[in-house]
């Protein structure tokens, strides 16, 4: 696995960047060698954060943490991307399907510029791939995100689940 590592308001040293690839490297057991987890470190409101993503064909590995102290936000991401990785995997092996992690690179998030007032700001594209309701609602869960688009193994159709309110989940399921 490559680690790529990239800095926002200011540069990393190389002390920084042996310690972040040397803690990455315990997850690279999971990935193949050609996949790429990109590590970006900042500041947010005066304080250290760190973002870490892993994409590999089925599933993105996402992990933040913002902390006064940039050591822990990487024993954070590191113990967090390590937690859903095995989440993951039992989750796997509990519906019997044998799928290793090992999975081919998924394209980047396409960037675009705003063009007009109706034109979005970010664009990003991914492959799609058949899940249950199940495993896409644990995706979600793993981006820290409100809703998550995904083909559905089920029926074949497009569908999106998303986090309610009342912290429930919801199913979109169009008919076309």
């Amino acid at each position: 696995m490559k680690v790529n590592i990239s800095s926002k308001g200011f540069t990393a040293n190389e002390k920084q960047v042996a310690l972040i690839e040397k803690k990455f490297s315990k997850l690279s057991k999971f990935f193949s060698d050609d996949t790429v987890a990109t590590v970006t470190m900042g500041y947010k409101k005066n304080r250290q954060t760190m973002e870490a993503m892993i994409p590999t064909k089925g599933m993105i590995f996402r992990s933040e943490y913002t902390d006064n102290d940039m050591n822990t936000c990487l024993d954070k991401v590191v113990s967090k991307l390590f937690t859903q990785i095995t989440r993951y995997k039992k989750k796997i092996e509990k519906n019997h399907r044998h799928v290793p992690l090992n999975y081919d690179q998924v394209p980047d998030p396409v960037d675009t510029e705003e063009v007009q007032d109706l034109t979005p700001i970010k664009i990003k594209k991914f492959e799609i791939t058949p899940m249950t309701v199940e495993e896409a609602i644990l995706q979600m869960e793993m981006l820290e995100h409100n809703f998550f688009v995904f083909m559905n193994s089920e029926n074949g159709k497009v569908d999106v689940v998303y986090k309610r309110n009342d912290g429930a989940y919801g199913l979109i399921d169009p008919e076309y």
